[in-house]
């Protein structure tokens, strides 16, 4: 293994992977020698506008539901019949929920039971499928769970995204314990990203000046890049990390080490 080959003959399924954070990560991955599975609800054929050639050329693409079991069972079966392993599993579909009402008071229960369908449920599913698949691999397997700096503290406007994103932290320390207990050679951790400048910002960028001030008022005056939640994936899902499992990568700039006062 060179440092440009780290994921050299690893078989990786990335699920919202069409675009942002996990089309960044395929990217990468693809770059370091996995052959890589994307899973998304996004049309293949629009997925292939967002994907650059090379990774066109490199990944295999399906449209289906994460957060539905029958979606799971169709990619399992795919993935054992088409490469016979999983060595990384990155659970990295999700949903903010921004045009939905989520403060506590006003949120229905059907706002409720969706957003946590889409980022949280998926999340189970996932480990619980690729479990399935990698508890036989003979290599090491890594699971990695994308959650969020919002998953560490409140966020009124958002209650039920930041819920979901701080069980998806939790149940990545069980998953991982489990795993342990098992002695699967199967690792689970977290990378918790804040403020990566991803179209998730868009509702902000439009004014300038209030982006602007957002971007200011950050410990390191700028926004993260989706290339550099990658590389904490990267090495989560290389060997390099293999005494590494049940913890957290934060990728926020230092957002989480200071004492209020940032925009939310």
């Amino acid at each position: 293994m060179t440092m440009n080959n780290r994921l050299q003959d690893k078989v990786a399924l990335i699920t919202g992977g069409a675009q942002g954070i996990g089309q960044g990560i395929a990217s990468l991955f693809t770059q370091h020698g996995a052959t890589v599975v994307i899973v998304d609800v996004i049309d293949k054929q629009e997925n292939h506008k967002n994907l650059n050639q090379s990774l066109q050329n490199s990944t295999d693409y399906l449209k289906l539901d994460v957060s539905l079991e029958n979606s799971w069972l169709e990619i399992r079966h795919h993935i054992q019949m088409k490469y016979k392993k999983l060595n990384i599993l990155i659970n990295n579909a999700g949903i903010n929920g921004l045009n939905e009402m989520q403060d506590p008071e006003n949120m229905s229960l059907d706002t409720w039971n969706y957003i946590h369908s889409v980022n949280l449920s998926s999340v189970f599913l996932g480990c619980k499928y690729g479990i399935s698949i990698m508890n036989s691999v003979q290599e090491p397997c890594s699971i990695v769970n994308i959650a969020s700096r919002s998953g560490l503290v409140g966020v009124p406007n958002l209650a039920a995204y930041a819920s979901s994103k701080s069980a998806i932290r939790n149940y990545t320390k069980s998953v991982a314990l489990y795993c342990a207990e098992k002695s699967y050679n199967i690792r689970c951790n977290t990378i918790s990203p804040a403020a990566i400048d991803t179209h998730m910002w868009d509702h902000l960028r439009e004014n300038s000046e209030k982006f602007k001030a957002y971007t200011t008022s950050l410990p390191l005056k700028k926004m993260g890049s989706i290339e550099e939640v990658a590389y904490a994936a990267l090495y989560l899902a290389s060997d390099e990390s293999s005494y590494t499992t049940g913890s957290e990568i934060k990728v926020d700039g230092g957002i989480l080490s200071t004492c209020g006062g940032l925009p939310k």
